[in-house]
């Protein structure tokens, strides 16, 4: 059998421990402890197609020059995003030799490839081929990988949920052949720098004689090559996006521009001494490439100049130097530049001549996507002074794939330097995010400029990469200004009262406790926060209800409204296990509002006497100023079957206490987005229900109030340009966000901004109208900040203030309803 090039490292090594193991041969046979067995290969695709074996399998290695006895010990196999114990245990028994091997064969996933050489043990756990965490404990019952005083060793691989620091990545498919194999014997207990993968898959059992891994492997330097043998970073790079030299062992020169010894990059960039400072064209090579490797990472500093050999490769879009690559820092290397970017390279041609090389962005750039902030510490950024916009909300879907296009030129991503995952990995959540604080919350919308180099590489996607890990809000790494642009006050609509609208988040006051086999979602230390699948929405605890509640209640108080319009508050009555009033949520909203006001200042509408008997568990609602506007009549509810899948319009009449002309504000929430048929227009799923809906909407109002001045608000789940909005507005209604606050949104998705929350008034209503505008609390805040994500993360971003109290924006309209349009 062949030695892997990752264990040849570490030869020297293994003479030595059997040496050692001759001159005590007379001895009686000795015991090492457990602690000296590490996981050494891991085989997870066996009997999968293109796979060289039929069985998975996992070998140890014993590093100590005893014999260890594996009585007492098990091994375990947890799903990537398991909880709590292992899903497949094996209790394990047999002796791993001094300074060898033990090999476990594993389940299969069918019969290509040959058999294993002979096992030292059969186990009936079948792991995952690419994601996942196999370990080995002191138990032979089933116990959790995160049980430290119990685990021996562990490797968490893909998305797994609970490794030893980073996981390490188990690229392709099942198809893939290869294994994870560590690294010369190197245990710093991070998977991601101790393993790589292999297309060499190496089963040794207990009969083969091996090397003692060395705790802190150190490369052989390589021999000095001759100026013929060194291969010019570009010459790897070539002119396109992959290498020409994909495969091959090559050596080259240059000069570290960034270092990751931490975050589960495990390597460097370097570039080819005395380059950088002009800019490129479509067709040039790139003088950057990334070196993965750990060493080089930990042994390493930026201005270094090294030489290195490795294999030419390609991941994940990234050339890069990998097969364990030999690195030897030495001397007289020309310093290099960073390359000032006037603007950003707009397409895939124009940014592969930068490709690892070291940049500086010029002029602004502006946040418009900080979904992933809480996930994977990254910011979509748009070059220049706007965010990038929802097609459909700025022109008609025919015209959209156009605009979209347009879009991605002005788009990329802004990373952290790691490839942590912030929601899964159990030391990233125990590490801050980076560049998070309620200082700096990094807001859609707002402006970033570059002050440092970064590194311009593709990794998923094309990023501006920091030159090392970013831990944390502030620190000398973080290559960017940043702007807090947080609304201190609603805006000033005019009006003698005012009319909003407010998407609550699904605001349950019955929780997940509560109901039979409701799971959660949990934060870093496993408690259950929001619900997981449950008839009912929002809060798992009364500790995380009041975290939503107090940010609510802060919200609707600030939004200054006399009128506010609800959407996603609880509806008891679609419950199949509540037995008690439709309006309890409601009015314990009501409550809420009073005590933090400190005056009865609020009320609500009550349902109507007849309801709709199918409704959803969410529903519209109204809550009222009772000291300066009066109720009309009851509430009505549009009971269309157009609405069946959606939450039913409703509709209440008010009046200014004492003076002034009626209005009627409808309440809505249309069919979302995410579910339902798809009729080609790229208007989102279920495009014919909201426009069956927004039909239906205009004819009843127009039915029901005719000559009434009217207000439809609400989430209407459709984007400003698209076909519900046109009808709505075809019947005469104006969008008054779009006429007064033209630049507004009020939800963002996917790195666009655009607005699902609309107000309009009908002519009657029209003449009233001072002014109307969106408080952008929500939209713009990362999800981190919203209260269902409190303690996921180190840093308590939480605070009991309007920000990221909900996902949307609110709407705000100032009306003046007296004589001559004074209220």
């Amino acid at each position: 059998m062949s030695s892997s090039p990752l264990r040849r490292v570490v030869i020297v090594a293994a003479a030595s421990a059997c040496a050692l193991t001759g001159l005590v041969a007379v001895a009686p046979p000795a015991r090492a402890a457990v602690t000296d067995l590490v996981i050494n290969e891991f085989y997870g695709r066996g009997g999968s197609a293109n796979q060289p074996y039929t069985h998975k399998f996992v070998e140890l290695f014993n590093s100590a020059d005893a014999a260890v006895d594996l009585a007492g010990t098990s091994l375990h196999y947890r799903s990537a995003t398991g909880v709590g114990s292992a899903s497949g245990v094996a209790a394990l028994s047999g002796t791993v030799p001094a300074g060898g091997y033990f090999l476990i064969q594993l389940g299969s996933n069918g019969s290509t490839g040959a058999g294993l050489p002979t096992p030292d043990l059969v186990a009936s756990v079948n792991p995952s081929g690419t994601t996942g965490t196999v370990f080995l404990a002191r138990a032979i019952t089933a116990v959790s990988p995160d049980a430290a005083e119990t685990v021996i060793d562990k490797l968490g691989y893909g998305a797994s949920n609970s490794p030893e620091t980073t996981p390490a990545p188990y690229p392709g498919s099942n198809s893939t052949p290869g294994s994870l194999q560590r690294r010369g014997g190197a245990d710093t207990d991070d998977n991601a720098a101790d393993f790589a993968f292999s297309s060499d898959v190496t089963p040794q059992n207990s009969t083969a004689s091996g090397p003692a891994p060395s705790p802190s492997p150190t490369p052989t330097p390589t021999p000095t090559p001759t100026p013929a043998d060194v291969t010019p970073i570009a010459a790897i790079q070539g002119p396109g996006d992959a290498t020409p030299l994909a495969g091959q062992r090559v050596v080259t020169e240059g000069v570290v521009t960034a270092t990751y010894p931490s975050g589960g990059f495990g390597g460097i960039y370097i570039q080819t001494a005395g380059t950088g400072g002009a800019a490129r064209t479509p067709g040039q090579a790139s003088d950057g490439v990334f070196v993965y490797s750990s060493w080089a990472a930990s042994n390493t500093a930026i201005g270094d100049c090294v030489r290195v050999e490795g294999t030419a490769a390609e991941y994940n879009g990234l050339t890069q130097l990998a097969g364990n690559p030999f690195v030897t820092v030495t001397t007289g290397c020309a310093p290099v530049t960073a390359t000032p970017l006037a603007t950003l390279p707009a397409s895939d041609a124009e940014k592969e001549p930068y490709e690892g090389m070291l940049v500086l962005p010029q002029g602004p750039y502006t946040i418009t996507n900080n979904y992933a902030l809480n996930q994977y510490g990254q910011a979509g950024l748009a070059v220049g002074t706007d965010p990038l916009l929802q097609a459909t909300d700025v022109v008609p879907w025919q015209q959209a794939a156009a605009y979209e296009a347009a879009n991605l030129a002005k788009y990329i991503t802004l990373d952290d330097g790691s490839s942590w995952n912030y929601l899964t990995n159990t030391t990233a959540k125990n590490s801050p995010l980076p560049y998070l604080s309620a200082a700096t919350p990094m807001r859609t919308a707002s402006q970033v400029t570059f002050t440092q180099p970064v590194i311009l590489d593709h990794r998923f996607q094309w990023n501006y990469q920091p030159t090392g890990q970013i831990v944390g809000a502030d620190g000398p790494l973080i290559p960017i200004t940043r702007e807090n642009d947080r609304p201190a006050e609603a805006p000033n609509v005019g009006g003698a009262v005012q009319i909003g609208f407010f998407n609550v988040l699904n605001y349950f006051t019955d929780l997940g406790q509560d109901e039979a086999g409701c799971r959660a979602y949990t934060d870093r230390e496993n408690n259950p926060v929001t619900t997981n699948n449950c008839q009912v929405r929002g809060a798992y605890t009364p500790e995380a209800f009041a975290d939503q509640k107090a940010k609510l209640v802060a919200a609707i108080n600030g939004l200054g409204a006399e009128v506010v319009a609800l959407s996603e508050i609880e509806n008891s009555a679609g419950l199949s296990y509540i037995d008690h009033p439709r309006d309890a949520a409601l009015a314990d909203l009501v409550a809420g509002l009073n005590a933090a006001a400190g005056t009865e200042r609020w009320a609500y509408v009550p349902s109507p006497t007849v309801v709709p008997s199918n409704e959803d568990v969410i529903r519209t609602a109204f809550i009222y100023d009772r000291t300066q506007v009066q109720l009309l009549g009851p509430s009505y509810i549009d009971v269309h079957e157009a609405f069946a899948n959606a939450r039913y319009p409703l509709a209440q009449k008010f009046k200014v206490i004492g003076s002034g002309k009626p209005f009627v504000v409808v309440a809505n929430h249309f069919k979302s987005k995410g579910s339902g048929e798809d009729d080609g227009t790229g208007q989102g799923l279920s495009n014919p229900s909201r426009v069956a809906q927004a039909r239906q909407l205009v004819d009843w109002t127009r039915d029901m109030f005719r000559g009434e001045a009217v207000f439809l608000v609400g989430d209407f789940n459709a984007y400003s340009a698209e076909t519900p909005i046109e009808l709505i507005e075809n019947a005469g209604y104006l969008n008054l966000a779009g006429r007064f606050d033209p630049s507004g949104t009020s939800y963002q998705f996917s790195g666009r901004l655009g607005s699902l929350d609309h107000a309009f008034a009908n002519g009657a209503a029209r003449r009233l109208v001072t002014g109307a505008a969106i408080w952008d609390i929500n939209g713009d805040e990362s999800v981190a900040f919203q209260y269902s994500r409190r303690n996921y993360n180190v840093v308590d971003l939480h605070a009991p203030d309007p920000y990221a109290s909900s996902d949307h924006d609110p709407v705000l309209v100032g009306v003046n309803t007296g004589p001559r349009g004074r209220g």
